[in-house]
């Protein structure tokens, strides 16, 4: 996020005015997700510094949630995660540095990457269409993703930016795959020509929206509804899309 937009998200925090997955719709490895790695006595390693680095990330996102952004403070998050405020403030200026790094970092680990996205393309238009959904889905059902969920229906009211990255840099790359899928079926007289771009954003708002919204709300949803409901809005988008 650029100066400009997190000064102004300064301003309102403090209240100023002037200041196999083909087959399962479980979490795909697309990222580090690695456990904590504790430091004994000594200077900690690369690898014990960012793991604990990522562990106050979480953990501020965590109580961003549980307490509300006004609410939640350094000296909370500091304690939950068992470091000074010093160190914390060593890294991040204020709690909306703090708050925005945590948000990003959880927006990243929600991004696939193309050649993930290009391995589930194997031939069949329909397979990969619900691959693909299933990929998505799971990846809300995961900590992560429903950290970063609850946080964009929380806070994006007043900082709409955070649903913008999320859009532009974890949910855009999917649906231009799924449109460069369509183009092809298109190029191959299995389905009809259409706008690819809107059949794709419409289909992933169906597909994935209203499974977000139930799982994010808390609702426990059996894998078996999942392939039914991913099965269904699949063959309804492709029916629709049939030549005549």
């Amino acid at each position: 996020m650029s100066a400009r937009k997190w000064h102004l998200m300064r301003i309102i925090i403090s209240g100023g005015t002037g200041i196999d997955a083909r087959e399962s719709f479980s979490e795909v490895d697309v990222t580090n997700t690695s456990s904590p790695v504790r430091r004994g006595a000594g200077r900690p390693t690369r690898e014990q510094a960012e793991a604990r680095h990522s562990e106050l990330l979480d953990t501020a996102l965590d109580l961003f949630l549980e307490h509300g952004l006004q609410v939640a403070t350094i000296e909370m998050i500091a304690a939950r995660v068992g470091m000074t405020k010093r160190t914390v403030y060593g890294l991040y200026a204020d709690k909306a540095a703090l708050f925005g790094a945590a948000v990003q970092r959880a927006i990243e680990r929600q991004i696939v990457p193309p050649t993930t996205l290009e391995s589930f393309d194997r031939g069949d238009v329909a397979d990969t269409l619900e691959a693909i959904a299933k990929l998505r889905i799971g990846q809300v059902m995961t900590p992560n993703g429903l950290r970063l969920q609850r946080i964009i229906n929380t806070e994006s009211y007043r900082f709409p930016e955070i649903l913008t990255a999320n859009y532009e840099q974890a949910a855009k790359p999917v649906i231009e795959f799924v449109a460069g899928l369509l183009d092809r079926a298109v190029a191959a007289g299995t389905i009809a020509p259409t706008d690819t771009a809107l059949a794709a954003t419409a289909f992933m708002s169906m597909v994935v929206g209203g499974q977000v919204r139930a799982i994010v709300s808390g609702r426990t949803i059996t894998p078996e509804a999942i392939d039914r409901q991913v099965h269904f809005t699949v063959h309804l988008l492709l029916d629709g899309l049939r030549p005549r």
